[in-house]
């Protein structure tokens, strides 16, 4: 990271991420540590959202102990590939969309679901990552994933996931986002306009889940419970539970006899 290190720790693999407290001082950023550790740290119980296991600091570092994710950023994948078949974007989105509604139930926005936020596992699985971005109330994210009503200035809520989320698609099936263009004032007219360009290349039925997803007013985006059910998503997702949680669906699904 920009304040640290990150190390592969030993017996239990785990990423042991090392922050300076000098660094995070000088650019006043302790409050937002202090937030990401106690997001992360609440945010325990799925697959799809990188644990944090605990934390310990000295006079000079903070220590953050991190489930370790093998195959590092999303977005180093994507670049090697250039853009991502429809099977593996359609897992992508069922697995974050699952992870955004625990995180919305435990009412948390992540705002910043950018390619290189987001973890492999070692099947590939999509691990979420760096909330520190979570709790902040003035405009951030990256400029491409920014929905309107954050240009704006406008009061938003855990409905920006829903814009990033369609933007990510787009992105991971195309190979670049939506709405970039060679300024940032260009790019905020597309966003505002919601100017969108579908190449040929992009499938109907993926076409419209992004379409229902990038929609300027926050109320008429496709929930997340919809999200999962699309029949793009449906049709073409190859997300693989691990044991413990394939058990925990089971036994929400399946009725108790007295």
């Amino acid at each position: 990271g920009n304040f640290g290190n990150v190390y592969m720790a030993c017996h239990f693999i785990v990423a042991l991420k090392v922050l300076f407290k000098s660094q995070i001082e000088k650019e006043g950023l302790e409050y937002q540590l202090r937030r990401e550790i106690d997001i992360q740290a609440h945010l325990q119980r799925t697959h799809n959202i990188l644990h944090l296991y605990n934390y310990f600091h000295d006079a000079r570092r903070v220590y953050l102990i991190l489930e370790y994710a093998p195959r590092g950023e999303l977005y180093k994948e994507l670049q090697n590939s250039h853009a991502f078949d429809e099977p593996r974007t359609a897992t992508v989105m069922e697995e974050l969309a699952d992870a955004l509604t625990y995180c919305h139930e435990k009412k948390v926005i992540h705002r910043n679901m950018k390619p290189e936020k987001l973890l492999l596992g070692l099947m590939g699985e999509v691990k979420m990552a760096d909330f520190g971005w979570s709790v902040r109330k003035k405009m951030c994210g990256t400029l491409d994933y920014l929905p309107p009503e954050m240009i704006e200035g406008r009061i938003y809520n855990e409905k920006v996931d829903l814009w990033c989320l369609g933007v990510l698609c787009y992105e991971l099936l195309v190979g670049n986002p939506p709405f970039e263009s060679t300024s940032h004032s260009e790019t905020y007219r597309h966003i505002l306009k919601v100017d969108v360009r579908f190449p040929a290349s992009i499938p109907l039925r993926a076409w419209d889940l992004i379409s229902r997803l990038l929609r300027y007013q926050p109320s008429e985006q496709q929930p997340l419970a919809q999200v999962l059910k699309h029949p793009w998503v449906r049709a073409h997702s190859r997300r693989v539970l691990p044991p413990a949680a394939q058990m925990a669906s089971l036994a929400l699904s399946t009725p108790i006899l007295l």
